[in-house]
């Protein structure tokens, strides 16, 4: 007997950039799957935006609400908590408003959802002069996905990427079963149930960028979920760029607060005074300890 799939929201980050986040829309706008809603995540947009996404939501049909804060410096994890916290599925997409999905791309997660696990999805990154190319059209035909438009576009940064392009769901499954790239969470593509990810207290607001999402991922493992590989099977188009906001003081400190979440490993644990993973952030959706 087949699951039924759960109620899906799919939550989009999103800072100042209107028109990779309507390429986004569009992509969700011929999704295989229906039913879901969205949240975009904005973390301090002027009005364009907002205008965008409103334009948009009557274009499409898509079922797309704004939470919106003040831009006061990347505060990403504030601004996703309170989407998680309002997202109405009970399993819930994270991705970013300028990853493009594929088409099967909501689909394969709510078929890969299942209890105690989340799941670690892949990205096809585009090069920059590619995606000022990307046309409306390209997106709601899935030729951005298609080995055709990206020779003619010269659009693969990662020559790599090209094997998660297949659209065979057996040898999808077989190359993610035969990676060696660790199964992560992925700020760009990663999805849970909202049941465990407000478990762990969702992100710690204490982290800007980066790997301000592994710092979660490595709390779900923590409180026992477990990491299911799907670069391969979950896909969504990226076009590479820079990323002013890159500070090294903040990355060694995202570093320091990620190296106290892994705590040590477990075959060192029989040592007295080594310290356990943490499983919660105190500085997260509730501030404080958790509660009995």
């Amino acid at each position: 007997m087949s699951r039924e799939p759960p109620a899906l929201s799919v939550i989009l980050s999103t800072y100042e950039a209107p028109e990779e986040l309507e390429r986004t829309l569009w992509g969700y706008s011929v999704q295989t799957h229906a039913g879901f809603d969205i949240v975009v995540a904005d973390d301090g947009s002027g009005p364009e935006t907002g205008g965008r996404i409103e334009r948009l939501r009557a274009a499409t049909g898509l079922a797309v609400s704004h939470v919106r804060q003040e831009d006061d410096g990347f505060r990403k994890c504030r601004i996703l908590n309170r989407a998680i916290v309002e997202a109405r599925g009970d399993y819930l997409i994270l991705s970013d408003g300028d990853c493009i999905p594929r088409d099967d791309f909501v689909d394969t997660h709510a078929r890969l959802a299942r209890p105690g696990f989340f799941v670690s999805g892949g990205r096809v990154r585009l090069s920059s002069a590619a995606g000022t190319r990307i046309e409306k059209e390209d997106v709601l035909d899935g030729s951005l996905f298609e080995s055709p438009w990206l020779h003619e576009q010269r659009a693969l940064s990662r020559w790599r990427d090209r094997s998660k392009l297949t659209r065979s769901p057996r040898r999808a499954a077989w190359l993610d079963r035969l990676t060696t790239t660790r199964a992560t969470w992925n700020g760009h593509n990663a999805s849970a149930w909202k049941t465990d990810l407000l478990r762990v207290n969702g992100f710690d607001e204490r982290m800007t960028y980066p790997v301000e999402d592994r710092e979660l991922g490595e709390r779900l493992r923590n409180a026992g979920i477990r990491p299911l590989q799907a670069r391969h099977r979950a896909v969504c188009a990226h076009v590479e760029h820079d990323r002013p906001w890159l500070d090294p003081e903040a990355q060694a400190r995202n570093e320091r607060l990620r190296a106290e979440t892994r705590g040590v490993p477990r075959p060192l644990r029989i040592f007295p005074g080594f310290a356990r993973g943490r499983d919660w952030t105190e500085h997260g959706i509730r501030k404080g300890p958790r509660r009995p």
